[in-house]
């Protein structure tokens, strides 16, 4: 199990590469973590460590943004709270995002659980004292030699 400390807001970026570096080829990357706990905030700091320019915010109420990084490449964030039937992410064809290729980041991942792929890396966001968090999760094996 791998533990990524974030003791403040000034840590993120450097915790966002830490991640980043981590996650390996993971391309699903699905983040349990109370109510304020920090994923989307978080997810921000991996979009503009990923060359995202544009604005990261939660897609509560649509389900899904879409960004692009500076490479063109589309990320995908999806925040499944407000779901109240998984079958909801049939209608939108999750499929086509989920298996892409493209990184797709997904907030709430409890609501629909059965559709989250089994090699999606889950991560944690533990709260702790003030604005402390942490990252757990277990990183992915390398393929590569």
């Amino acid at each position: 199990m791998k533990n990524i400390p974030i003791i403040s807001l000034k840590d993120l970026d450097q915790a966002a590469e830490s991640f980043l570096d981590a996650m390996g080829e993971a391309k699903v990357i699905a983040f349990s973590g109370e109510m304020g706990a920090g994923k989307t905030t978080f997810i921000q700091a991996l979009c503009r460590k990923l060359g995202v320019s544009a604005e990261v915010n939660s897609p509560t109420f649509s389900l899904v943004n879409q960004y692009f990084t500076s490479q063109g490449r589309s990320v995908f964030h999806f925040d499944l709270y407000r779901i109240e039937d998984p079958a909801e992410l049939f209608d939108m064809g999750y499929e086509e995002y989920f298996f892409s290729g493209d990184i797709c980041f997904i907030e709430w991942p409890e609501k629909a659980n059965h559709l989250i792929p089994k090699e999606a890396l889950r991560v944690k966001i533990l709260v702790g004292e003030n604005e402390a968090r942490t990252l757990q999760f277990q990183p992915a094996v390398s393929t590569k030699n």
